[in-house]
């Protein structure tokens, strides 16, 4: 898993609220046993037009939010199904955090497990993030997992909470068993001194 320490980034917005996983990425790609190609299905219904050409109304095909690792979404994203190609689909395309009013808790934990950073904010904040991507959408944003905070273009900031555990496999750079077997040197003395 890729380390998450600090990130600095364009954000794409998003504010469609009850972003269900099937949306994200459609059944049909669920084939797949690994996630290359994902990236390039991910919202494929609302990014491609029935002859397969790029949507050029969907904001993930508008120049400005192209490369941009920071999606701003509505409100109970990630509901549905528990498909952990949601997230796969989301890494493959880039992101690497996703900021909401809430997420279906079994995407929060799968994204959490994959690299992918889901931060809550309340309503009055959202809105205003929605605003400022409006008026500021070549701008970057600053996401700081170690100090847990985003620094916005304005030069406001705000602050979020994140499972402890979670946070220090993403500062790290691993899933729960590479977390574990950090710890090899350990448990192998525990044993040797066990026997």
């Amino acid at each position: 898993m890729p380390q998450f320490t600090t990130l600095t980034s364009r954000v794409v917005p998003l504010p469609v609220n009850n972003v269900d996983t099937d949306q994200i990425i459609p059944a049909r790609f669920l084939k797949v046993t690994d996630k290359n190609g994902l990236g390039q299905n991910l919202f494929a219904d609302w990014r491609y037009l029935p002859d397969g050409s790029p949507n050029p109304d969907f904001v993930l095909n508008q120049p400005q939010y192209q490369g941009a690792q920071i999606l701003l979404a509505g409100d109970n994203f990630g509901c549905g199904s528990s498909r952990e190609h949601a997230p796969w689909a989301l890494t493959a395309y880039g992101f690497r955090a996703v900021i909401s009013t809430s997420f279906a808790d079994i995407f929060r934990n799968n994204s959490l497990k994959n690299g992918l950073l889901p931060i809550v904010v309340d309503e009055k904040c959202h809105a205003t993030l929605l605003d400022i991507v409006a008026e500021m959408p070549h701008r970057e944003w600053t996401v700081d997992l170690a100090e847990q905070t985003v620094t916005l273009p304005t030069g406001d900031r705000f602050s979020f909470e994140v499972d402890p555990f979670a946070r220090t496999c993403l500062l790290q750079g691993v899933d729960e068993l590479g977390y574990i077997l950090s710890f090899a040197e350990n448990i192998a003395a525990y044993e040797a001194a066990r026997s």
